[in-house]
């Protein structure tokens, strides 16, 4: 396992719909095993392959009830709402008040190409959002409210 560098905007890549993987082989595995290394030592809940610099629809999350691995990630059904605040390790020092679904379900694979659904609320639900989200190229700037740079409004 390796900590990768995390990609900050306005790197091209964080803009691109990443690509649908096909191999679940050991590169699959070793990139899974980076980005949980690499979120974690950053202090994140999540982490999408563009995030460090892989064009890969591939995701981890943990909101502290331990690691979620996604491969292949869509989001096939949404309930509520909630609106709250957002960060993200590719734009440090910037939080934003996002609107975000409440409850989402998940459909996606696992590391080993085993189709899986997860349901989420709340922080779990804004974590599943988020990063699919990075996989077609939007970054949360993009749906924020407010943008907050530090403690400021601006």
């Amino acid at each position: 396992m390796a900590i990768r560098l995390i990609t900050k905007d306005p790197d091209p890549i964080l803009r691109k719909i990443a690509k649908q993987v096909t191999k679940f082989d050991e590169r699959l595995h070793r990139l899974l095993d980076d980005m949980a290394e690499t979120m974690y030592d950053a202090n994140g809940v999540g982490l999408a392959a563009p995030q460090v610099a892989i064009s890969k629809r591939v995701i981890v999350i943990d909101t502290g009830d331990g690691l979620i691995e996604c491969v292949n990630p869509e989001i096939i059904e949404k309930k509520g709402e909630q609106f709250g605040p957002e960060g993200c390790l590719s734009i440090p020092g910037i939080n934003g008040d996002v609107r975000r679904a409440q409850y989402v379900k998940v459909r996606a694979q696992n590391r080993f190409g085993e189709e899986i659904e997860i349901e989420g609320e709340d922080l779990l639900a804004r974590a599943f959002q988020h990063e699919i989200d990075h996989l077609n190229g939007v970054l949360f700037t993009d749906l924020a409210e407010q943008i907050y740079h530090g403690n400021v409004e601006r």
